[in-house]
């Protein structure tokens, strides 16, 4: 058993695991519902995963740090409100208003983590019930002069959803920021181990900040795509989307205690959860099936990729 888990948690599996389960998975749902494999198709599904795909990269960049960001619901729905009322009002603007509300609510996280010692999930709890108090109210559609905004994004870009290519965007830079800047490269030490990042002089304060900020932005970026394509916006748009998201960052290969991931792996993460869900309606299975599964991929998931050794100080 001590041999099977150390081989489950290697580095090469962690790689190779997540890619390998979204081909089978693939494959499976074309064998019982022949069909599936079309362009049309995967089209849609690329298109349905780019809201949860953007959550998901801001959840990446907290859980990296060895965090959890529980706000990102909460964030994505007031941006959608936000854009629901001021699209007719003040045009494309209502998109930049709902940015930088998520932007601030993810700085008010990261200032409550970080200044007052509070846990990231009490502290992102906290926020995100705020966050839910702000956006009060009834849901609200975009009527038609301010549905005239958001076609662009409903549309198509050299063949492929607009906002499919808003995702791509996304996830390169994540990807180049992760990689390749200092921020970055302060966020694994960080997440790999606080007080060696400390000792070796990482801001860590600001590193944790700046992370909670991106997520934000980014989950209000998601509440911003999710009005648009259903016109609509209200306190509870993107509610049943937290576990989804946390799922896809995790089953990616992104390891729960932080220190190891990237936004490649949560794309990965984010196409296997899709993949399920929709797989699921091709097949025939139960709609209220779906948390269920999310909810035993994600512990089959942390299983595989926590570090055991650091268990005691997730934070």
């Amino acid at each position: 058993m001590t041999a099977l888990t150390a081989r489950l948690g290697d580095l090469p599996f962690r790689d190779l695991a997540p890619p390998a389960l979204l081909v089978g998975l693939v494959v499976l749902v074309e064998v019982f519902a022949p069909g599936f494999v079309t362009r049309d198709t995967l089209l849609m599904v690329l298109s349905d995963t780019a809201v949860l795909f953007l959550l998901a990269t801001a959840e990446t960049f907290v859980i990296l740090l060895g965090g959890i960001d529980l706000s990102i619901q909460a964030v994505a729905s007031l941006a959608s409100v936000i854009v629901a009322q001021l699209l007719p009002v003040i045009g494309p603007a209502a998109y930049l208003v709902a940015i930088l509300a998520g932007l601030l609510s993810g700085l008010a996280s990261g200032a409550v983590h970080v200044r007052l010692r509070v846990p990231s999930f009490v502290a992102t709890l906290a926020t995100g019930g705020v966050v839910a108090g702000l956006a009060r109210g009834r849901a609200i559609t975009i009527e038609e002069g301010g549905r005239f905004y958001t076609s662009w994004l409903n549309g198509t870009l050299w063949g492929a959803p607009v906002v499919v290519i808003l995702s791509v965007v996304v996830g390169l830079a994540g990807f180049v920021v992760l990689r390749y800047t200092r921020f970055g490269r302060f966020s694994v030490a960080v997440g790999a181990g606080e007080p060696a990042a400390w000792a070796a002089g990482v801001n860590v304060d600001r590193t944790k900040i700046t992370a909670f900020a991106a997520s934000g932005t980014l989950a209000a970026l998601a509440g911003v795509v999710l009005a648009a394509r259903l016109s609509s916006g209200s306190p509870n748009l993107a509610n049943q989307l937290m576990l989804p998201a946390i799922a896809a960052v995790i089953v990616g290969g992104t390891a729960i205690t932080g220190g190891l991931g990237n936004v490649g792996r949560t794309a990965v993460g984010a196409l296997i959860i899709a993949i399920v869900r929709i797989g699921m309606t091709f097949v025939g299975v139960n709609i209220f099936a779906e948390n269920v599964v999310f909810g035993a991929m994600l512990i089959a998931a942390v299983a595989v990729t926590i570090d055991r050794a650091k268990i005691a100080i997730i934070k």
